[in-house]
C-alpha cells in the first residue's frame, strides 16, 4: 500500500511539472522573438563643420531615442542670439527629428532638458508649450554650466509611437 501510495504521489507530481513546463511556452533557445528593426537618423548635413560622431535619432521598433538637440543658428553655426530665438530653434529641430522618424511631438513620453541659468527656465517653458497638443510628456529640468556651442538650452527624449498608428518604415542610414 504504501509503495502505491508513492507510485501514485509520483505520478501526479510528475503530471503537475509537465503542465506547468507546457503552460511556460518554449524554450527561450527555440523561439526567441526576432529583435525589433533598428533605424537611425543621421544629423542634416552642414556647412558650419563635420559631421557629428552620433545620430539625432534611433529607432527601434515603436520607439525612437532622441540625442541631444540644441538650438543652433544655421547662420553662425553657434547658439542663437537669445535664449527665446534659441530654444524655437531647438524646439523646432526636436520636432523635425521627431518628424523625420514618423513620430510627433505628441508621442514623446520623457523629456530631459539641460539648462545653463535657471533664471531661464520661464522663458524655456512659454515656448515649450506651445509644442504639444494635450498632455505633457515626462520631463525634468538639469542645471549645468555649460553647454557645447555656448547653447544656453540642450533637450534629449524618448518617444513611443502611438498605439494604432501605422509604422513608418525608415531606411538605414
Amino acid at each position: 500500500m504504501h509503495r502505491t501510495f508513492a507510485t501514485k504521489t509520483s505520478r501526479l507530481l510528475l503530471g503537475a511539472l509537465t503542465l506547468g513546463a507546457s503552460m511556460l511556452g518554449p524554450p527561450l533557445a527555440c523561439g526567441a522573438p526576432p529583435a525589433p528593426e533598428r533605424s537611425y537618423f543621421e544629423h542634416p548635413p552642414s556647412a558650419n563643420g563635420p559631421a557629428f560622431p552620433f545620430s539625432d535619432a534611433v529607432r527601434l521598433g515603436d520607439t525612437l531615442y532622441v540625442g541631444g538637440h540644441i538650438g543652433i543658428d544655421p547662420a553662425t553655426g553657434n547658439a542663437a542670439a537669445s535664449p527665446d530665438a534659441e530654444a524655437r530653434l531647438l524646439m523646432d529641430g526636436l520636432k523635425l527629428t521627431l518628424e523625420r522618424a514618423g513620430f510627433t511631438m505628441d508621442d514623446l513620453v520623457s523629456v530631459t532638458v539641460y539648462g545653463t541659468d535657471f533664471a531661464l527656465y520661464d522663458t524655456f517653458n512659454g515656448i515649450y508649450r506651445g509644442y504639444f497638443h494635450g498632455h505633457h510628456p515626462a520631463r525634468v529640468f538639469i542645471g549645468v554650466s555649460k553647454l557645447i556651442r555656448g547653447a544656453h538650452f540642450e533637450v534629449q527624449g524618448v518617444a513611443v509611437r502611438a498605439a494604432g498608428r501605422a509604422a513608418v518604415r525608415a531606411g538605414r542610414r
